[in-house]
């Protein structure tokens, strides 16, 4: 049996710095280092139990807090309030940063919403969507990489959540017919979200994407991504020229941008002028001029960069190359004295090559400009508190490229990863630095399987970075397999 807590009001437990923490006959009750102790005697008398007291240093209580006071789940209760109440008064108003934990609003299509954001943000979630249907609505939500259902709710509640979410989000409630995005600011305890916003027309109504981003990840340094010491110093040594193009390279969703800003923040010493065009920008660095793409009234990746280069930068990113134009400019700012960081959509790092060629970009210059490709993927981390040590048998072995009889580890279930047998996320990276010989295979047109001979002779590939994973217990041979052979790159089979 579960036992209850946070059994004491949001609001006075923040303030007061004491989280319940459970308990029947004696409550565990954790005080926030530095808080005052008297608050003691009013949770005592709240509670009406002995109290078994912990401090706590301040960034565990945040995180207890947060934890604790969002672990209700979705509000699926609310969808029946809504269901009988007259909904077209409840989905206005909400104040420009909102804690969704400490929110008085008591209107069941508010607690509906909040409680999803809550959970998403509870479990990880790098997306919340909400799916309309002719028989019901469905809200799944991403959670390391992976969509799972979260609630399937009645069809006539699609249109009223929407429409909450667009009202927090500040866009057109009456505009049903085109697409929009907008973006969120919440807190949930003290930890800082922004929500991106995107609505879409569909058949039963408006398909509604909500992407959180958690300020926290806005500060990881380039140690906390997890590369092997190798990749890390090619990438630092790449960094640390003073011009070229820095490329990451790999599909939505397996972190290119996290690099990049792990890069930036390496960079942004106040020595430098650091400018970046992005669509959109994911997270505000501060010291770093962040310009937001919009297409609207003319503002391309293209037309932002070439501003850019008229603003006296030192180091440009920009967020993907994805045309001819883009790819042309950029190798032009990087012969002109800037470091330029961008990303592109391919397999693998040589594939980036043969990608820039296809683009128009003379082989000689590419030759010149490239100093480092990285491509990169994210794999499922098995949970270590349950995961479970096997035997590679033939054919399983065969997958993976280990020896039958290798020890290899298995996804099972506890309650510390909810059931999933994963928890969190790691990298897996391949980082292509470009030397001499390399350069002159580019500047003669080589092919891929030429410019990966010499590459992949004394660096990692990224199957052989997912055989190191797997043999080291970090993720299973499935996991593996599916982030790095559903892309069928040429480089890439594990």
């Amino acid at each position: 049996m579960t036992v209850a807590r946070g059994r004491l009001p949001y609001a006075f437990a923040r303030r007061a710095g004491i989280i319940d923490a459970g308990g029947e006959t004696t409550a565990r009750v954790l005080l926030r280092d530095g808080a005052d102790p008297a608050g003691l005697l009013e949770a005592r008398r709240a509670l009406g139990l002995r109290l078994q007291v912990e401090v706590v240093p301040a960034g565990e209580f945040e995180k207890q807090l947060s934890d604790i006071y969002s672990s209700a789940g979705i509000a699926l209760d609310s969808a029946d309030e809504i269901e009988r109440s007259d909904i077209a008064g409840d989905i206005t108003g909400i104040p420009p940063m909102e804690d969704l934990l400490e929110a008085k609003d008591d209107a069941p299509v508010i607690k509906l919403i909040n409680g999803v954001i809550a959970e998403a943000a509870r479990l990880g979630a790098s997306d919340v969507h909400m799916e309309p249907y002719d028989a019901y609505l469905v809200i799944r939500m991403r959670v390391d990489g992976v969509m799972s259902e979260a609630a399937r709710l009645p069809a006539r509640l699609g249109p009223v959540l929407v429409s909450r979410v667009k009202v927090m989000a500040r866009l057109d409630i009456a505009e049903r017919r085109l697409p929009q995005d907008g973006r969120i600011s919440l807190s949930i305890g003290n930890r800082s979200l922004d929500v991106r916003v995107s609505t879409l027309p569909a058949k039963a109504g408006e398909r509604v994407v909500l992407r959180l981003l958690d300020r926290d990840r806005a500060g990881l340094q380039l140690d906390d991504l997890g590369m092997p010491p190798a990749a890390a110093a090619a990438f630092r040594a790449s960094l640390g020229e003073p011009n070229g193009i820095v490329l990451v390279t790999g599909p939505t969703g397996s972190g290119k941008t996290t690099t990049l800003y792990a890069g930036l923040r390496l960079l942004n010493d106040r020595s430098r002028n650091i400018l970046t065009i992005e669509d959109p920008i994911e997270y505000a660095v501060e010291g770093v001029g962040q310009t937001q793409v919009n297409t609207k009234v003319g503002m391309t990746f293209a037309a932002g960069l070439r501003a850019i280069l008229r603003q006296d930068p030192d180091i440009v990113m920009v967020g993907e190359v994805r045309d001819a134009e883009t790819a042309q400019i950029a190798v032009q700012a990087s012969l002109t004295g800037h470091l330029v960081l961008s990303t592109v959509h391919t397999n693998d790092a040589i594939g980036a090559v043969t990608r820039l060629r296809d683009m128009g970009i003379e082989p000689f210059l590419l030759a010149s400009t490239l100093r480092v490709v990285i491509a990169q993927r994210l794999v499922r981390q098995l949970c270590p508190a349950c995961r479970r040590a096997d035997i590679a048998d033939a054919s399983v072995a065969s997958l993976i490229g280990v020896a039958a009889g290798a020890t290899i580890y298995r996804a099972t279930a506890c309650p510390a990863c909810a059931g999933t047998g994963y928890s969190g996320r790691a990298g897996l990276f391949e980082v292509v630095r470009i030397d001499d010989a390399l350069r002159r295979l580019i500047s003669a047109n080589a092919t891929e399987d030429e410019l990966s001979a010499h590459a992949f002779a004394d660096t990692v590939s990224l199957a052989q970075s997912a055989r190191a994973a797997v043999t080291a217990g970090v993720t299973t041979i499935e996991e593996a397999v599916r982030v790095i052979r559903k892309d069928g790159g040429q480089h890439a089979h594990v």
